[in-house]
C-alpha cells in the first residue's frame, strides 16, 4: 500500500497536467481562435441585423396597415359616404352603415371613426360617439389639408379612446376622403397591436434564415481553408526549426572539429617545441645570452600556446553539459583576469538541465562576456547562472561604460541579436539593459519542460 498511494499521485499529477495542456493548446489553435471570434462576430451581427430587421419588419407592418386603411378608404367608405353624412344626418348614417360596415370590418379592423374637420364624429362602428367632438391632433389636420395618410399608436387614456380595449395597445391609421358635398372627411382605422406584430413577426422570420444562413455558410467555407493554411503554417515553422537547428548543429560540429584540428595539431606543436626550448636551455653548452634567449623565446611560445588554449575554449569548450558548464565559464572569463578585470562566476542548481539549454546559456554567455571585455572595458564582471524546477536563467553583469539602447541594433550587441530566433525557438527570453556610463545587464530565462 506504501508503493502505491505514491504512484497513484504520481499518476494524478500526470493526469492533471495533461488535462491542462490541452486548454492551453485550444487557446492557441488558430483555427480555435477563428472560430471564437467567428463566434463572437456572428453574435454581434446577429443582434445588430436583428435589431435593424426588426425595425424593417415593423416598417413593412405599419405600411401594410396603411396600404389596406388606404384601400378601405378609397374602394369601400369614400363611394359609400352618402350626402348628409358630414352634418350628421341619421338617415345617412344609416344607408352608410348599411352599404359599407360589413365591407370596412375585416379581420384586423378594430374600430372604425370618420370625423369632420371641425373634430366632430360623424360616423363610427361604435354608436355613442357619433355626434360628439374632440381636438384633432396636428398630424390628424395635416391629413386633413394636405392628404396622404399617416399611422400612430393609439393613446387609450384620451376621451375619443375610452371605448377601445387592447393589453398591448391599437395602431390607428387615417388618411382622408372626401364627401359628396366635396368637403374633407378624416377617415380614421383602429388595428390590434397584436396583429401587427404577428405580421412583423412573419415578416422578421423571413429575414432571419438569410442572415443566420449566410454567416453559417461563410464560416463554413472559411474554416476549412484557416485548417489547411493553418496546418501549411504549423509545416512551415516545423521545417523552419529543423532547418534552425541543422544550422546550429552543423555550426557547432565545425567549431568542434576545428577546435579538436588545433589542439591535437598545433597546440600539440607548440607544446613540443616548447619542452624542447627549455631543455636546449638547460642542456645545451652556450652562454648566457643564447641561454636567456632560448628562455624567452620558451615563454613566448608557453604564452601563444596559453592563448591558443583560450581561444580553443572560445570556439567551443570541451565537455559542455551541465556538470561541465562552470569550468567552460571560468575558462571563458580567464582572459578577462590578464586584462586586470575582476571575474566571477557562479553556478547553481543546473544538474538536471538539458545539453541543448547548456550550450545556449554558453553561447549567450560567451557573446555577453566577448561584448563586455571588447567594448565595455570593465573592472568588474560577473557571470551568474541558476535554475530552479521552472526555468534556468544567465546573468552577465559588467560595470563597463555602456551604451545607449538605440546602439543594440547595430554594434557590439548584434551577436545577441543573431541568437534571438535560437532563444525564441527553445522557448527562451532575451533582456539586455545598458546606459552609458553605468554598465550593461544581459538576462536570459529559459522555460524548462
Amino acid at each position: 500500500m506504501s508503493r502505491i498511494r505514491p504512484l497513484l499521485t504520481s499518476l494524478g499529477g500526470i493526469l492533471k497536467a495533461r488535462m491542462l495542456e490541452v486548454p492551453v493548446r485550444l487557446i492557441r489553435n488558430p483555427v480555435a481562435q477563428f472560430l471564437a471570434a467567428g463566434a463572437l462576430v456572428v453574435t454581434v451581427i446577429i443582434i445588430a441585423t436583428g435589431r435593424l430587421s426588426e425595425q424593417a419588419a415593423n416598417d413593412e407592418a405599419v405600411a401594410d396597415s396603411l396600404a389596406t386603411t388606404q384601400v378601405l378608404a378609397r374602394s369601400v367608405a369614400e363611394p359609400a359616404i352618402p350626402r348628409g353624412l358630414v352634418s350628421g344626418d341619421t338617415g345617412a348614417i344609416d344607408r352608410f352603415d348599411r352599404a359599407a360596415l360589413e365591407r370596412l370590418r375585416v379581420d384586423k379592423v378594430k374600430r372604425i371613426k370618420i370625423w369632420n374637420s371641425e373634430g366632430q364624429i360623424v360616423y363610427s362602428d361604435q354608436t355613442d360617439l357619433i355626434g360628439q367632438r374632440f381636438d384633432l391632433g396636428d398630424d390628424e389636420l395635416t391629413v386633413l389639408k394636405h392628404g396622404d395618410s399617416n399611422a400612430a399608436v393609439s393613446d387609450l387614456s384620451r376621451p375619443e379612446n375610452r371605448f377601445e380595449i387592447g393589453p398591448d395597445g391599437l395602431l390607428e391609421v387615417y388618411t382622408r376622403v372626401w364627401s359628396p358635398e366635396g368637403e374633407p372627411l378624416l377617415f380614421e382605422v383602429y388595428y390590434s397591436a397584436d396583429d401587427v406584430a404577428a405580421r412583423k413577426k412573419e415578416i422578421f422570420d423571413a429575414f432571419r434564415p438569410i442572415t443566420l444562413g449566410g454567416l453559417v455558410l461563410l464560416l463554413a467555407m472559411t474554416t476549412p481553408l484557416l485548417w489547411v493554411l493553418t496546418r501549411r503554417l504549423a509545416a512551415s515553422g516545423r521545417d523552419r526549426e529543423r532547418l534552425l537547428h541543422a544550422a546550429v548543429e552543423a555550426s557547432a560540429a565545425e567549431r568542434r572539429r576545428i577546435a579538436r584540428d588545433l589542439h591535437d595539431g598545433v597546440v600539440q606543436d607548440l607544446a613540443g617545441t616548447t619542452f624542447a626550448l627549455s631543455a636546449a636551455a638547460r642542456t645545451l653548452d652556450v652562454g648566457p645570452d643564447e641561454t636567456r634567449k632560448l628562455d624567452e623565446m620558451s615563454g613566448s611560445l608557453r604564452s601563444s600556446m596559453r592563448s591558443l588554449r583560450s581561444l580553443l575554449v572560445e570556439i567551443y569548450p570541451p565537455d559542455l553539459h551541465s556538470h561541465g558548464l562552470t569550468a567552460a565559464l571560468d575558462d571563458l572569463v580567464a582572459p578577462a583576469a590578464g586584462d586586470g578585470v575582476q571575474a566571477t562566476v557562479e553556478v547553481t542548481h543546473v544538474e538536471d538541465v538539458e545539453d541543448d539549454v547548456v550550450a545556449l546559456i554558453w553561447r549567450v554567455a560567451q557573446e555577453a562576456v566577448r561584448n563586455a571585455l571588447r567594448h565595455g572595458h570593465p573592472t568588474v564582471l560577473d557571470v551568474f547562472v541558476s535554475g530552479n524546477t521552472d526555468s534556468v536563467v544567465l546573468e552577465v553583469i559588467d560595470n563597463g561604460r555602456g551604451f545607449e539602447p538605440t546602439e543594440n541594433a547595430t554594434g557590439a550587441h548584434f551577436g545577441l541579436r543573431g541568437l534571438r530566433d535560437l532563444i525564441k525557438e527553445i522557448g527562451g527570453t532575451l533582456d539586455v539593459r545598458s546606459a552609458p556610463g553605468e554598465g550593461t545587464a544581459v538576462r536570459l530565462e529559459v522555460s524548462l519542460p
